[in-house]
């Protein structure tokens, strides 16, 4: 958050920027004023202040809901339940876009586990579209990293995250 921040000013103003990576809720409103889509909102806290910061820079901020996929407990998402909960509530929040869902996958060599659970986001996916919520345009599945894009795209995918693959590792 802080890169993004310092960066922003820098760069031409037409620049549609994406937070990726876990957002805290205290954070949220040095992002606002010109966050375009941010990536992984895992909890219903976190999309009602995406909601209040939005609204007092009098704009509407696009969201993809982060879905925990992976067999690892280190990474952030919600459960088929919690999205649910999170679907039933979001369309009183006026600010903010549902825009679709993402996930990672586990960091395996296991092919079979990855597909599974990008199939697996798929259908959530696939269900999330039927939805007839207001502020919902189910149009993004962000699922695929720089290791395993290809077969994310072979599932699904329409936004793969693919950054160390074209920049290298992270420092």
């Amino acid at each position: 958050m802080q890169e993004l921040v310092e960066k922003q000013p820098q760069l031409p103003g037409d620049i549609r920027w994406h937070f990726i990576g876990h957002l805290q809720s205290n954070k949220v409103k040095y992002i606002a004023p010109f966050v375009n889509l941010v990536h992984g909102v895992d909890s219903f806290n976190l999309l009602k202040e995406v909601n209040r910061q939005a609204a007092k820079n009098n704009r509407i901020i696009d969201c993809l809901l982060q879905v925990h996929i992976a067999k690892e407990e280190t990474k952030f998402g919600l459960n088929e339940t919690e999205l649910n909960e999170i679907l039933e509530k979001a369309g009183a929040l006026k600010n903010i876009q549902i825009k679709g869902l993402m996930g990672m996958a586990s960091f395996s060599d296991d092919e079979a586990i990855v597909r599974s659970e990008f199939q697996q986001l798929k259908a959530m996916f696939d269900r999330l579209g039927k939805s007839q919520i207001s502020n919902l345009k189910s149009e993004i599945l962000s699922m695929g990293m720089s290791g395993d894009y290809k077969m994310a795209i072979e599932e699904g995918s329409t936004m793969v995250r693919i950054g160390s693959l074209l920049f290298g590792a992270r420092i």
